[in-house]
Order: structure tokens, then sequence, then C-alpha cells
């Protein structure tokens, strides 16, 4: 499955909102430093989706706000 993802980095909690359908909007505590965002967007969504890390991969964005995420099942 392919998501579309809009990250909120610096965020005072971490959430995920489905915006609708394949369009989320996840917030993250992390700084946008080295990959530490993208790292917590990937945890934050494992466990929104109950899938293991490495099932979630980056497809598109990796340095941008808007992301595109693939997630296998």
């Amino acid at each position: 499955m392919r998501i579309l993802v809009t990250v909120k980095p610096r965020a005072r909690q971490a959430s995920v909102t489905k915006v609708d359908d394949g369009h989320f909007k996840v917030s993250v505590t992390a700084v946008p430093e080295g990959g530490k965002a993208n790292g917590a967007v990937v945890a934050a969504l494992s466990d929104y989706f109950s899938v293991a890390k490495s099932n979630i991969r980056i497809v598109l964005g990796k340095t941008a706000r808007e992301k595109l995420i693939d997630i296998a099942e």
C-alpha cells in the first residue's frame, strides 16, 4: 500500500491522523536533522498500522515534509 504523508517535526506529541483515503498527517517530536524525523515517522506508522518497521519504506521526499511511503503487509 502506498500513502502520502505530511510530516510535522518538533511537535509536542507524536501522533498519526488520517486526513482522507491514502493521506495521513504524522506529527513527531524528533528534529529534522540526520534522518531523526524520518526514523520517528517510520516508528509512528509502524505502531499505527501494526507492521514491522522493516516493512515501511520512504519512496519519495526523504528531505521534504510531503513523503510517499510504501507499506508492505
